[in-house]
């Protein structure tokens, strides 16, 4: 015997806006205290943001025979006053962010649970683990592998034409957030295909017959959430993206609900 699923609750639209507003208010508060501790932090998470870039740097100026090596403190430069200060600051925001961000997507199930089934509610946990895991290993895959291939291919021309790097510190770190951030995102969307897979939105079939509409879609994308001056980190970005909606065809092909088998009872006299 099986229990009756229980429907979404019917609220009204001002009910929504309210749910909305408090599930908006606990993510500020959230990632405010957190801001509190990374901004403590500030000059420490600066270092670790400019290791990769310095990292890579050194690696081709060791094989290209240069004798300068780049240090934290003389990698990078600024021209206004303000600008440390700020980027520091914004640094400190996006490591909040990423410091809440299993809170901030439990709030976003949180938020959509009202308007599902009792059968799709028991995703909560899994949603969270997922989403969380996803983003956060999206961003290490940004940190510790596409910087070096972002890096083998620019530090090589660079170095190459012999060329002293200069770089303004906003600017370096416009790439590392857009990057880091943007893989994070990016690494999202085999958990997104999942569930409206499981909830009969999408399927495996609809993904492989319009995956030429969906890499045109993947390019334009990524040519307007990177940087414009940065062609490599657009194609870096498309091509991670390509490889991870075919892994959602997979994802979805896994997800997609399956018709329950009739059991035929036969009386026997």
């Amino acid at each position: 015997m099986t229990t009756p699923d229980t429907p979404p609750n019917q609220m009204s639209f001002w009910e929504h806006l309210h749910e909305l507003r408090v599930r908006l208010i606990r993510s500020l508060c959230i990632v405010t205290g957190a801001f509190v501790l990374t901004y403590a932090y500030r000059f420490k998470l600066m270092t670790w943001a400019q290791k990769p870039f310095i990292d890579t740097y050194n690696h081709h100026a060791h094989l290209q025979g240069a004798a300068a090596a780049l240090q934290p403190d003389t990698a990078f430069a600024y021209t206004s006053l303000t600008e440390p200060f700020f980027s520091l600051m914004r640094l400190a925001i996006w490591a909040a962010i990423f410091l809440a961000a299993p809170f901030l997507f439990g709030q976003i199930w949180g938020f959509i649970k009202p308007g599902l089934y009792s059968r799709e509610r028991r995703f909560a946990i899994p949603f969270v683990l997922a989403t969380s895991a996803c983003f956060i290993g999206g961003a290490a895959f940004a940190y510790f592998n596409a910087f070096q291939f972002l890096g083998d291919i620019l530090f090589k021309e660079a170095m190459t034409a012999q060329l002293r790097t200069n770089l303004h510190l906003e600017d370096y770190l416009d790439l590392f957030i857009y990057t880091v951030v943007g893989t994070g995102l990016m690494f999202e969307l085999p958990v997104l295909v999942f569930f409206l897979a499981r909830f009969r939105i999408l399927t495996a079939k609809w993904l492989l017959k319009y995956w030429r509409h969906s890499t045109i879609a993947i390019f334009f994308a990524s040519a307007v959430l990177t940087p414009g001056d940065v062609i490599v980190t657009t194609v870096f970005f498309g091509i991670v993206l390509e490889g991870l909606y075919f892994i959602s065809v997979l994802v979805a092909w896994f997800a997609a609900p399956r018709k329950p088998r009739e059991i035929e009872i036969i009386d026997e006299d």
